[in-house]
């Protein structure tokens, strides 16, 4: 299974499953040691400015994220 298997079934599953795997993931950096973690989170953030500057992505202003976030906590 490629990277792009995974992901795409990884989007397949529902919100609450996706959350929780992303947790998980996420707190299997933490038991990497400093140097690596620090390696990987660069990685992300060189990748997704690069995401960025070709148009893959679109920045989102911060107050459009905490009003998303509000109207979730709200429902």
């Amino acid at each position: 299974m490629t990277r792009e298997d995974l992901l795409s079934a990884a989007l397949k599953l529902p919100l609450d499953e996706r959350a929780a795997l992303a947790d998980r993931l996420l707190r299997s950096l933490d038991e990497l040691p400093e140097p690596e973690r620090k390696k990987l989170w660069l990685e992300v953030a060189d990748r997704r400015l690069q995401e960025i500057r070709v148009g893959k992505v679109r920045e989102i202003p911060a107050d459009e994220v905490f009003a998303r976030g509000r109207a979730i906590t709200s429902r």
